[in-house]
């Protein structure tokens, strides 16, 4: 992409800074996406959030003090358009079913290979070709989206 506007801005979610780290790292590589924020606990998502009010965030579910799910909601409730993707470790987990109708629109697994995980991005923007010349194509089973 040649502009910063269209660029797709990123809030991390996440109590493990290694795994921030990993993910700001990952988005770096993209010439296409930016990682705008980063936030520990799902307060300070939502502080975030308002402040920098990214294309997609990419939340945790268990993290202390606000959870992943609270958050969601707050922020869904605030911003009704928001591209919320759960990052979580286990797949059918009811966990991952109250974070999808709190209002996340897609969840990956954390063991997914950074190969497989661009499709919920793909999937979550309004316009993915404006945004991303990626195929969600044939997403493989551990990535699940919802409408």
């Amino acid at each position: 992409m040649s502009t910063d506007s269209k660029l797709i801005r990123i809030l991390t979610v996440d109590d493990h800074p290694l795994l921030r780290e990993g993910i700001a790292a990952l988005v770096r590589a993209e010439v296409d996406m930016s990682v705008v924020a980063e936030a520990d606990d799902g307060a300070e998502a939502i502080e975030k959030f308002r402040l920098h009010r990214p294309d997609v965030t990419l939340m945790d579910v268990e993290m202390p003090s606000v959870n992943g799910i609270e958050a969601i909601s707050k922020i869904r409730s605030e911003f009704p358009d928001a591209r919320i993707i759960v990052l979580t470790t286990y797949s059918g987990d009811a966990t991952v079913v109250r974070a999808l109708k709190a209002g996340a629109r897609a969840y990956i697994l954390k063991d997914t290979s950074i190969e497989n995980s661009w499709g919920p991005f793909a999937q979550s923007m309004p316009d993915r070709n404006a945004y991303l010349q990626r195929s969600p194509q044939n997403l493989p089973s551990t990535l699940r989206m919802t409408s």
